[in-house]
């Protein structure tokens, strides 16, 4: 019966629980101090998971990527497999997060430790990390780690989540955290396990400040934005909004800000109710926000009220405020085109005949400060109510002064 199990645990495991004794214990060092990371940082895991809009990253990659890189390919699978056992347990169920999502996560880590354990088989499985060959494998274990773990999470989101752009989810998923994790369970592979167990304990401390600055990024990133839309917020808008003014003045680019306001938006909420309301402005954040380029800023004001500031890429005030026309009217057409399927309990509703009128004033024309072009904006806004409402207009001067015939276009 002996036999029979060192010849299972030589064919499946790729070592003998005898005769490997050193790699069960870095495997069950590895698992204990992953336990002991999540006991210390419980609350401020616990609570970054209910906050968080991306659930996806987190700092026990320390440990994973130090499974797959110091153990056979099953039992680094093994202890992945433990680790995140614990972490379901105590963070991820508390938290509310799906069994499934959390099979799904890591079979991903579990795909990634077999990507990693063919990397260590082209360098050698026994690699010195302290090596020349050593670096650059555990610098190709790092990426393939990454990009796949990143891929298979990103796909996921996709799907469950259409029209979401590949690198707003990169982004927002915190790789940065992800790549700081992996890189120190680099270190803990090459450096640490090697040298002493004691470093291990001393790197907790580490991994508990990273999690609570984390939540401090999470918590700031809350306060500046939108809970309805997931857009910026109006205070958070007009700091972005000054720094991105503050890039076209020095590119000498002219930049444009746009308010956009639903027509009759109240009538939604009376016909259909709030909850169909707020099914529109999601639709219309998501809306703004495939129009927008990268460095341009959207946000919500508040109620039915869209805020947008623009690089237009242009020199000239005329090229400006095409730019930033062709942009509002782009958008007005895709509003008036939008349809809102909205669940019901007898059968979905579906709004349509929506329509947006859009305020727009340019720089330096109209202003150099957000709130100078704000005003401008307004008054184009304005503008576009009184001429009937699903129109664009864009002003080209300040409030301040008398608008010359033609100024709103």
């Amino acid at each position: 019966m002996s036999a029979l199990l060192l010849l299972a645990a030589d064919l499946f495991w790729g070592i003998s629980p005898t005769g490997d004794r050193a790699l069960w214990g870095t495997a069950a060092g590895i698992a204990a101090a992953a336990a002991a990371h999540t006991e210390l940082s419980l609350r401020v895991e616990r609570l970054r998971r209910r906050i968080a809009e991306t659930r996806h990253v987190d700092t026990s990659s320390v440990w994973t990527f130090a499974a797959a890189l110091a153990l056979p390919p099953l039992l680094a699978v093994a202890t992945v497999v433990a680790i995140y056992g614990h972490l379901f347990l105590r963070v991820f169920r508390p938290a509310g997060t799906p069994l499934y999502r959390q099979v799904y996560s890591t079979s991903t880590v579990v795909v990634a430790v077999y990507a990693v354990a063919a990397v260590r088989a082209l360098f050698g499985s026994g690699t010195d990390y302290g090596s020349v060959p050593g670096v650059v494998a555990l610098a190709c274990s790092l990426t393939v780690y990454t990009v796949l773990n990143i891929l298979l999470v990103v796909a996921a989101i996709r799907l469950s989540r259409p029209g979401s752009r590949f690198w707003a989810i990169v982004a927002g998923g915190e790789s940065a955290l992800e790549l700081a994790t992996l890189c120190l369970g680099g270190l803990v592979a090459a450096v640490i396990l090697p040298l002493s167990w004691l470093l291990l304990i001393l790197l907790l401390p580490l991994l508990v400040l990273l999690e609570q600055t984390t939540l401090i990024r999470v918590l700031e990133k809350q306060a500046s934005t939108d809970t309805k839309t997931g857009l910026l917020n109006a205070a958070a808008w007009r700091e972005r909004a000054r720094e991105l003014l503050e890039t076209c003045l020095g590119r000498r680019t002219t930049a444009g800000v746009l308010i956009l306001d639903l027509d009759h938006f109240k009538e939604v909420n009376d016909q259909h109710g709030h909850l169909a309301g707020d099914a529109v402005l999601e639709e219309m954040a998501g809306l703004l926000t495939a129009e927008m380029r990268d460095g341009d800023v959207v946000g919500r004001f508040g109620g039915e009220e869209f805020v947008a500031a623009v690089s237009t890429m242009k020199t000239d005030q005329g090229g400006g405020v095409a730019a930033v026309h062709e942009l509002g009217e782009r958008i007005r057409q895709r509003v008036e085109a939008m349809s809102v399927e909205v669940a019901s309990p007898r059968e979905p509703t579906v709004i349509t005949e929506l329509s947006v009128s859009v305020g727009a004033a340019v720089s330096p024309g109209a202003g150099m400060g957000v709130d100078a072009l704000l005003a401008a904006a307004d008054e184009a806004l304005y503008a576009a109510k009184r001429a009937g409402r699903n129109r664009v207009r864009v002003r080209t001067t300040p409030v301040s002064s008398t608008p010359p015939p033609g100024a709103d276009q």
